[in-house]
C-alpha cells in the first residue's frame, strides 16, 4: 500500500523534476557548444603547431642528408682509391658536421653566410 502512494507522489512532482533536468542539460549543451566553437586564437595554435612540424621534419631532413650525402661520398672514395674503410670514416664525420651546421643555421643558431 505504500508503493501507491509513493506512486502518486512521483508523478505530482515529476514535470517539475523532468523540467529542471531538461533545463540543466540545456544550460549544459549551452556551455559545451560555447566551449568547443573555434575561435581565431584556436586557428592561431593550430597553424603554429603545423609550422612547428615542418621545422623540425626539415631540421631532421637536413641532418639525415648531410650524413647520407657524406656517406656515399666516402664510399665512392673508398672504390676509386681502394682505401676501404677510411674514406667512409672520414666523410661519414664530414657528413656529420655539415649536417649539424645545416640544423644549427636553419634553426638560427649560427650565423648564416650565404646571405
Amino acid at each position: 500500500m505504500a508503493d501507491g502512494t509513493r506512486d502518486k507522489e512521483d508523478r505530482s512532482n515529476k514535470p517539475d523534476d523532468e523540467a529542471a533536468l531538461s533545463a540543466r542539460l540545456q544550460s549544459l549543451g549551452d556551455r559545451l557548444a560555447s566551449v568547443s566553437r573555434p575561435t581565431e586564437n584556436d586557428a592561431r595554435f593550430r597553424k603554429a603547431d603545423t609550422t612547428g612540424m615542418a621545422r623540425g621534419l626539415r631540421l631532421s631532413t637536413e641532418l639525415v642528408a648531410g650524413v647520407i650525402v657524406g656517406a656515399m661520398i666516402g664510399w665512392l672514395i673508398d672504390r676509386w682509391l681502394g682505401i676501404s674503410p677510411w674514406g667512409m670514416i672520414v666523410f661519414l664525420m664530414l657528413g656529420f658536421a655539415a649536417g649539424v651546421l645545416n640544423v644549427m643555421r636553419v634553426a638560427g643558431v649560427a650565423p648564416d653566410r650565404t646571405k
